[in-house]
């Protein structure tokens, strides 16, 4: 497991199961692992026939989590807050 993060602009939610695919094929190029699990919240984008036939054909267990309740994503939770208070600040910074 890592806690490497990457973050991929998406101008509509279903464009979801191509960047996955990208960022499966670059992340197991690079490391030479593959991706055996995916935890994701329960949002349309994740629970589609294409995405889930997506991870099925690939082998990778997809785990949804719990409506409501965000706890069981805490590392990612994290992240994202991180992520913010950063845009924040350079956004403050340049005057925007």
């Amino acid at each position: 497991m890592t806690r490497m993060c990457w973050i991929y602009f998406l101008r509509f939610k279903s464009e979801v199961t191509e960047v996955f695919w990208k960022f499966k094929a670059l992340v197991e190029n690079q490391s030479g692992c593959r991706i055996q699990m995916l935890r994701s919240v329960n949002g349309t984008e994740y629970t589609s026939d294409r995405f889930e036939k997506f991870c099925e054909n690939a082998g990778i267990e997809h785990q949804l989590t719990v409506p409501y309740t965000p706890q069981q994503n805490g590392v990612s939770e994290r992240k994202n807050r991180s992520i913010m208070e950063m845009s924040r600040c350079l956004f403050y910074e340049k005057g925007l």
